[in-house]
């Protein structure tokens, strides 16, 4: 759970941790998300719009990519990078860069094969990075500003990636790591094969689902997200209406709502990414008050996601797609 989400997929990841369920989702940032309603606060959106602007000399290296955190050079072909976040692990290992991959953080668990260490994904430390001598460092968010300096301090380069606020800014972080490894064509490869699999996901809805609602839970305690953040730019195409959109009037993007809000707003289908971490199911959300009054419940609408794919920004999102896709579909049937 680290998805993050600098976007609200920052902020499951933290939930997870605090349900102490198994979700290691989101790349984790500072803000935690508690699971009491007493306390509970959202994460500061801090998402980036990244532009994949790249210097290169002679075809190779060295290489100088325009990074969220500044101007990175990478001298040589990395063989040693250590990844302290999950979601960049997998566009890593996706990309054809997994071989270089010497050490990733505990919340690292896809793929299952990456060298999943004790670095701690929420305060890493540069001694415990420095031991594995890496020449590559990639993470998703710098405690008090600080690791990224300590590392350029002992000559380690660093990419920050946080959580992107749209797909586009996903694709260009992917491939600014494909420059930054030696994999610019796997990871170019990598983006094309992605987006031709959510478009051709999304051409197959019926014009019937356009208009249809839906609600997207993040945590029992009914934080959502709106159709501002990377998730709803992701279900963008789905051409279904968010009921968060309303209740976000503070432009925050993620915003809490309450039980009577979402049973009023009686949405078409309920979307579900909280299951890993916080053991939420069709079957517990019909057992809470009054929600089984709304259709969706009534009837079955209700898609249990994998936590790690809705909320982290790597090239699962294809099968993300596909999973809703095959849930409107359904829904789409059930009220022909």
């Amino acid at each position: 759970m680290f998805y993050k989400l600098t976007l609200l997929v920052a902020a499951l990841a933290l939930l997870a941790a605090a349900c102490g369920g198994s979700n290691d989702a989101t790349d984790p940032p500072p803000p935690t998300l508690s699971t009491s309603s007493s306390t509970t606060s959202a994460p500061a959106p801090t998402s980036t719009t990244l532009a994949v602007t790249t210097t290169t000399v002679d075809s190779g290296f060295p290489v100088t990519i325009d990074a969220p955190n500044g101007r990175v050079t990478i001298a040589e072909r990395p063989m040693r990078i250590v990844s302290i976040s999950p979601t960049s692990t997998e566009v890593l290992f996706a990309i054809g860069a997994g071989d270089q991959v010497v050490a990733v953080d505990s919340l690292s668990n896809y793929p299952a094969d990456a060298p999943v260490s004790d670095l701690s994904a929420f305060s890493p430390s540069v001694e415990a990075i420095a031991a594995y001598d890496p020449d590559l460092v990639v993470l998703s968010f710098d405690p008090d500003a600080g690791l990224i300096p300590a590392l350029e301090a002992v000559g380690v380069p660093a990419i920050l990636h946080s959580g992107p606020s749209t797909v586009d800014g996903a694709y260009a972080q992917w491939e600014q790591l494909g420059v930054a490894t030696g994999n610019t064509a796997g990871a170019l490869a990598v983006v094309a094969a992605t987006a031709e699999a959510i478009d051709a996901a999304y051409a197959t809805i019926p014009p019937e689902a356009e208009g249809m609602s839906y609600y997207w839970e993040l945590d029992p305690t009914l934080f959502s997200l709106t159709s501002a953040t990377f998730v709803g730019d992701v279900l963008a195409g789905t051409r279904m209406a968010n009921i968060a959109d309303d209740a976000d009037t503070d432009g925050y993007g993620y915003p809490q709502l309450t039980a009577e809000y979402v049973i009023g707003a009686n949405p078409d289908l309920i979307m579900l990414a909280d299951t890993l971490c916080c053991g939420q199911t069709a079957a517990t959300v019909a057992e809470r008050p009054g929600w089984d009054t709304m259709t969706a419940v009534d009837t079955g609408q209700i898609i249990e996601l994998n936590d790690d794919a809705a909320s982290r920004w790597g090239p699962r999102i294809a099968l993300l797609a596909d999973d809703i896709v095959g849930a409107i579909l359904e829904l789409v049937s059930a009220n022909a």
